[in-house]
């Protein structure tokens, strides 16, 4: 329909075309966005001065990929993170981690660079095709973790990210170097040792490495121990005959609760001895790790060895309800796993983190013990059942969340946190190694997993590339006449991402498919879902008569069927086709109708896309006033629901209403918000999303109110924000009303620990001070940088004095 030009601004809030955009006060005092995602570690990084010293010269040198290699245990992983720290400053556009130790397919390496970078898939060309684009002349360092079980993934994709981007730096670890062009191998050597032939008096001991990290190690899990003068030259011996491997020593520190020094020496040796019948090929400090975890295994009794070699299974962590779940039986009663468990992690095999906020404590393997545990468990005879177990329960928690999904952003966090433990159950069931084509009974249960997280859209959330990749191996692998509810659901799934990216034909073919099984099915809510985005996927696309014909079959279904949320569902697209017809009094009446279901219904998904739909009428209705309050209820609902492709649709609208209003710099901010968003998600506009909001129209008229300068500092900011941060600015009241309270709470302990930070006390002496344990305090410094968005001590304080906190 026409638009009506818009007039100059005058709104006394925007710049004139020669002032400079300024930022709302509150946006002003945001920090700036992070510039790395490293980990806090929960342990000290004892030494290693010289070794950050030295990597951080040769990084920052000609060395554009600086691959730091060694077995397992040695440190790679903590002294790539040092350095990390370190060098933040020196790449504009940041530092940033990719955890590969849980991938087991090399082709998944670019898909997990994407998804830390947020980079979008484009379709017809590869993700690294679109990482070297995104890259570009951007200044950043990757540092790529774990990379030996995925060498021809990882080499390939540093080569091709190099030759491509002139200001990118790699930072790798693995066991052996990638072997590609132009890249510096350094070999992370052992903690420093004492001389074995000619020790030093007592004094100077405590200033070795090795040393440093037993008694460290030693003294948190038995409180009362220290070096001696008597100790001292065993625990010398012990740290020499673990070659200063870090791993080594804490697995063998772990025992100082239970035996003295003296009898973990004397064990050691006997461990040790076994390797005269092994390889004489392995390098020295490879077998003096084995024989260290060998050694630690055997001190194990036989439930805790079961349940050690069990948990191997996971990836990525796990919970204990998981752990009790897939490892109990055969041997282990489920009352036994706690205790055992806390064994477990008595003696270092298993890591855990504990949080004081309420959050489910997370157990978890070292990578390299984890490799172990799987080799014992192959050799138990077990492992078929057990991965049968842990891709069971996995699927029993993505069905669960099937219907949640809709309702509860929480359940779509928690699965994000669970992606290694899916992605390993999707991989033993779709693609197992040891089989050319996987058994029926598992292609089934990865078809139903992967179907079950597409229902929640799981898949547009954490990799569109990766969730159609599984569906198709699902749907390949199961006959036409087998799982016909997985494959109903599948095909609706894989039609829904191909929609999402735009291969409008490709969606219509698959939810055809859907649709045709569903109602052989006799499945109502099944039909009217394939059929609601079967109608959608018509009408973005642009299909006009297609639409048409539709709209008259779901006028005939919404007389014969009885389920209200299949009538919800229904009324949604006969409202979305309406608007599509100009027909805006009865697109209102539609959705006004659906949403009344949905809210009957608890369904706050389906609300949210009423609302957004109600929005979208309104404007065309050259309403944007009442659209300003539609959309606001909108985009409130979806701060809770944190769903990422509504809040899109719902920024967009926001910022044609502030366009309507002659605000060009407010609507600058919320597109811009908008972009980054639909980029991380991989979402493409549709040809009715151009149409109905008048993308381009608007745009250009509001970007012809600024000049170029002030236009692209307002979409820059938009672009630096959060979803969260969109969504509060477009929910900012007028100055003429009061900004209420800052709403973000620091608990009292974390008002404590960061005052005394403040002060400039370290974390030891904020420990000592409040007598908690340094791993205590920085713990509450990670909640608390998570709350305040900050990413170090001095933000943090900087942001809690601004926000008048402490």
């Amino acid at each position: 329909m026409p638009r009506a030009a818009q007039p100059p601004s005058n709104d006394p809030k925007e710049p004139a075309q020669s002032q400079v955009v300024a930022l709302p006060r509150s946006l002003e005092e945001e920090p700036r966005p992070s510039r790395h995602n490293l980990p806090l570690e929960l342990t000290s990084l004892v030494g290693r001065e010289r070794e950050i010293a030295e990597a951080k010269k040769r990084l920052l040198a000609d060395n554009r990929l600086f691959t730091l290699t060694g077995p397992g245990g040695c440190g790679k992983t903590r002294l790539a993170l040092a350095v990390a720290f370190e060098v933040v400053e020196h790449f504009k556009d940041g530092v940033w981690l990719v955890e590969l130790a849980s991938l087991s397919d090399p082709d998944l390496v670019p898909q997990a660079v994407a998804q830390i970078l947020s980079v979008r898939e484009v379709q017809d060309r590869s993700i690294t095709q679109t990482l070297s684009e995104y890259l570009g002349s951007r200044e950043m360092l990757l540092v790529l973790d774990n990379c030996e079980h995925l060498m021809e993934g990882s080499s390939a994709l540093a080569e091709a990210l190099l030759r491509a981007c002139p200001n990118l730096r790699i930072l790798a670890t693995s066991r052996e170097a990638l072997g590609i062009a132009g890249e510096r191998a350094w070999l992370v050597p052992s903690l420093s040792l004492p001389d074995s032939q000619n020790l030093p008096p007592f004094q100077e001991l405590a200033c070795y490495e090795a040393l440093q990290l037993f008694v460290e190690r030693a003294a948190a899990v038995a409180s009362a121990f220290e070096l001696t003068e008597r100790n001292a030259p065993t625990v010398a011996g012990l740290c020499q005959r673990l070659e200063g491997i870090p791993l080594a020593i804490e697995l063998a520190a772990a025992r100082v609760k239970v035996l003295s020094v003296e009898q973990i020496a004397s064990r050691l040796e006997d461990s040790f001895s076994l390797l005269t019948g092994g390889s004489r090929t392995a390098l020295p400090r490879h077998r003096t790790l084995r024989a260290t975890i060998d050694w630690s295994h055997e001190l194990l009794s036989q439930k805790e060895r079961s349940l050690f070699h069990r948990l191997s299974v996971f990836s990525g962590g796990f919970t204990f309800e998981a752990a009790e779940e897939v490892c109990a039986r055969e041997g282990i009663e489920r009352e036994e796993v706690l205790d055992l468990l806390a064994q477990l992690v008595d003696k270092s095999l298993v890591l855990v983190e504990v949080h004081q906020d309420g959050e489910e404590a997370r157990y978890r393997l070292l990578e390299t013990v984890r490799q172990y545990g799987q080799e014992r468990l192959e050799e138990s005879g077990e492992a078929e059942l057990v991965r049968e177990r842990h891709a069971g329960y996995y699927l029993a928690l993505a069905e669960e969340s099937e219907p949640e999904l809709r309702e509860q952003g929480a359940w779509l966090e928690r699965l994000g946190t669970e992606h290694d433990n899916l992605r390993a159950a999707l991989g033993w069931a779709l693609d197992p190694e040891d089989a050319e084509e996987p058994a029926a009974e598992r292609a089934q249960l990865g078809l139903r997993l992967a179907a079950a997280l597409g229902q929640g859209r799981f898949w547009g959330a954490y990799g569109l590339s990766e969730g159609l990749g599984w569906l198709e191996s699902g749907l390949a692998s199961t006959s036409s006449t087998s799982a016909k509810p997985a494959r109903a659901k599948a095909l609706n799934e894989a039609g829904y991402i191909v929609t999402w990216r735009g291969d409008y034909e490709k969606g219509v073919a698959l939810l055809e498919q859907s649709l045709a099984l569903f109602k052989e099915l006799g499945d109502e809510p099944g039909v009217a879902a394939s059929f609601f985005q079967l109608g959608l996927t018509v009408l973005h696309g642009g299909d006009h008569e297609r639409v048409g014909v539709l709209r008259e079959e779901a006028e005939a279904l919404r007389r014969e069927l009885s389920d209200r949320r299949t009538i919800s569902h229904l009324l949604h697209f006969l409202a979305m086709a309406a608007l599509d017809e100009d027909d805006y009094e009865r697109a209102a009446a539609l959705f006004e109708e659906s949403l009344v279901l949905f809210r009957e219904l608890g369904d706050l998904r389906g609300a949210a896309m009423c609302l957004t739909g109600m929005g979208m009428t309104a404007l065309e209705q050259e309403d944007h006033e009442r659209a300003a309050v539609i959309l606001e209820k909108d985009l409130r609902v979806l701060l809770e629901l944190r769903d990422k492709v509504a809040i899109v649709y719902g920024l967009l609208g926001v910022a044609e209403v502030a366009s309507r209003r002659r605000q060009p710099a407010r609507a600058a901010r919320l597109w811009g918000a908008a972009e980054t968003l639909g980029e991380a998600i991989s979402f493409s506009m549709s040809p009715f999303v151009r149409a109905h909001y008048d993308y381009e129209g608007y745009l250009a008229a509001a970007r012809l109110q600024l000049d170029e300068a002030a236009w692209q500092a307002a979409w820059a900011e938009g672009k630096a924000m959060t979803p969260e941060q969109a969504i509060e600015y477009a929910l900012e009241p007028s100055p003429a009303t009061p900004r209420p309270k800052d709403t973000v709470k620091l608990s009292p302990r974390e008002v404590e620990v960061l005052t005394l930070v403040a002060k400039g006390l370290t974390d030891s002496q904020v420990a000592d001070r409040l007598y908690l344990s340094p791993r205590t305090v920085n713990h509450h410094l990670r909640t608390i940088y998570n709350k305040l968005g900050a990413s170090s001590r001095t933000a943090a304080v900087k942001e809690a004095v601004g926000r008048g906190l402490i």
